[in-house]
């Protein structure tokens, strides 16, 4: 899930190689660094339309391949291979895994967060009748079916409730889901029967049943609804190419057929984009199909959850109210929530430090020194990866082959000091990352996906002592020999000739964190000769801006939507509304 707030952690870069055997850098790769060794059995292929773009269609049928029902060895196996050919294009650059910061007040009290970002407030105490917070700037999205990112996600866990939830300790619990008899599984672990809790009602007083589930996901899967995450019900589900299987057997009783086994599907349960949606209310608002979201975009529409949405100055403000109708609502405690929508995060700390705001989830980073220390200060661990990233389609590689295009690619990637970076702009004892799926993300097997077996080996043995400076001394000579085979000249001076000048434009959301790393790579890139522009962009814009693939070069994260690899390896299907490298696509199509 895309992630908005400024919480800072730092990573550096590999790839890595499995298909029968450890790790092995080939003969023929051009340099000999833990950056990006070329994994064994790996080749990338030119796209049919567009040369320079990797074809992806052996990926796309290694997912689909890991989807189905395979044995669990196999399927981590494939997973490694996976992760390879993403490595290998060098288009998704980690810089590090993230943790969350944030500010609260020491007399506010059971806020809580998971490793997927979503914050929880609706058991929250404080000794003032309003709790003051600030999440981010204005949401995209909040319908359930339609977020994307986890500022979204949080306003959505707090406003509407699905089958399962997250308690404090992380662990999964029923929440629409009847907590005595939650749901059965079939032998064969494809048919879940999940039963609702007695009693459930939308917030203005009308049932909530099984059939307002089945709506939801149905229309979560459908492409006219064009909710970025429809790949979850269309690869999860049995899917005939019209309506994933699941069925409202009566008002309580919900059975969803699966195309096979699903381990994390209870983790889906909580996820937000299966939460229930009220179907007259949705469709009211959107008669002739054009607008899926317009039900939700003001104030005043109907939720399930602890608290409603009652006023919403776009851009400015939202106030939330206690929903008396919550099947939890009398262990609601706080009756109103004040969310101040700002990504200025300098006016954010001015305002927490006044007295206006009980929480803020971010810190300027000239100011994270002279907080840290501080009862107030607070970091947590995250799943998932701050990272940058190329459109594959971009100008910038016209002319080039894939070969020439992933070494531009991997030049760039080399050159980012990410010690300065973790030093300057984290500072907060971040560890580098090796790769883009996360450490500590489990395999689906009963282990850690990056963890050395004798099957799999990444390039760097010991993960946790792994940082940037110990593969910086050679990079500017390996980021030349990279862009030389790409066509490249230098002078004798070690930048680019002008007679092959590199410029590319850096697409970021505001905040000054995101703003000190571009400028720190741009000062990296700047050691060869690369002009890097800096261009930032309000936060609906900057997200649209990459959906669409009208980028080069772009600021990305990603947490992890459940703790499974899958999670980072499904959003760069060709057909993820979450693909914003746009691999698998032609030019100009998304």
């Amino acid at each position: 899930m895309k992630k908005k707030v400024l919480s800072m952690t730092l990573a550096a870069l590999t790839a890595v190689s499995m298909l029968g055997g450890a790790v092995s850098v080939s003969a023929n790769s051009l340099y000999d660094s833990p950056l990006y060794p070329t994994p064994e059995g790996v080749e990338l292929q030119a796209s049919e339309a567009n040369e320079a773009a990797p074809d992806w269609t052996e990926y796309d049928s290694l997912i689909a391949e890991i989807k189905s029902n395979i044995p669990a060895d196999e399927r981590v196996a494939k997973m490694h291979q996976a992760e390879d050919i993403l490595m290998e294009t060098g288009a998704v650059i980690p810089i590090y895994y993230y943790n969350d910061l944030y500010l609260q007040k020491e007399d506010v009290d059971n806020i809580y967060s998971n490793l997927f970002g979503f914050k929880y407030f609706q058991f929250a105490t404080c000794p003032r009748d309003v709790l003051k917070i600030n999440l981010a700037s204005e949401p995209a999205k909040v319908d359930p079916a339609l977020n994307s990112s986890v500022d979204g996600a949080c306003i959505i866990v707090n406003t509407f409730s699905g089958l399962y939830a997250y308690n404090e300790e992380g662990q999964l619990e029923p929440a629409c889901a009847d907590p005595e008899n939650p749901f059965e599984v079939s032998d064969d672990g494809t048919v879940y029967t999940f039963y609702l809790r007695d009693g459930l009602t939308w917030s203005d007083g009308s049932p909530v049943t099984a059939g307002d589930f089945e709506y939801a996901w149905k229309r979560a899967a459908r492409d006219e609804t064009g909710a970025d995450y429809g790949y979850l019900f269309t690869d999860t589900f049995a899917y005939d190419g019209d309506e994933i299987d699941v069925k409202a057997v009566d008002d309580t009783t919900l059975v969803a057929t699966l195309a096979a086994p699903c381990a994390y599907f209870l983790d889906l349960a909580a996820f937000p984009a299966f939460y229930p949606v009220p179907q007259e209310a949705v469709e009211a608002a959107d008669p002739d199909g054009t607008n899926p979201g317009a039900w939700a975009s003001e104030a005043g529409f109907i939720t399930n959850g602890a608290y409603t949405i009652d006023d919403w100055t776009h851009e400015e403000s939202m106030v939330l109210k206690k929903n008396p109708n919550w099947y939890d609502a009398d262990k609601v405690e706080i009756e109103e929530i004040d969310m101040m929508l700002s990504a200025d995060d300098t006016a954010i700390f001015a305002a927490y430090n006044s007295g206006d705001l009980d929480f803020a989830d971010t810190v300027p980073t000239n100011e994270i020194s002279s907080v840290k220390d501080s009862a107030d200060f607070h970091v947590i661990d995250n799943l998932g990866t701050y990272y940058v990233a190329f459109n594959v389609n971009s100008d910038l590689f016209e002319g080039k082959t894939v070969e020439e295009a992933a070494n531009m690619r991997k030049a760039f990637a080399i050159l980012i000091d990410r010690d300065y970076i973790i030093e300057n702009v984290g500072q907060t004892e971040q560890k580098c990352a090796t790769s883009f799926i996360p450490a500590g993300m489990a395999d689906g097997n009963g282990g850690v996906f990056k963890a050395n077996t004798e099957e799999y080996t990444y390039p760097v043995e010991d993960q946790e002592g792994y940082f940037y400076e110990d593969l910086q001394e050679d990079a500017a000579d390996e980021a030349r020999a990279l862009l030389e085979s790409a066509g490249y000249e230098f002078t004798e001076d070690g930048v680019l000739s002008d007679a092959t000048p590199l410029s590319v434009v850096y697409l970021t959301n505001e905040g000054t964190a995101h703003v000190a790393i571009a400028e720190a790579m741009q000062q990296d890139l700047a050691e060869l000769g690369i002009d890097m522009d800096i261009e930032t962009r309000e936060w609906n814009v900057f997200l649209d801006e990459r959906k669409q693939g009208n980028f080069d070069f772009a600021r990305e994260g990603w947490l992890a939507d459940y703790n499974d690899p899958i999670n980072m390896l499904e959003m760069w299907q060709t057909s993820s509304g979450n693909n914003d490298c746009q691999f698998g696509r032609a030019p100009g199509e998304n």
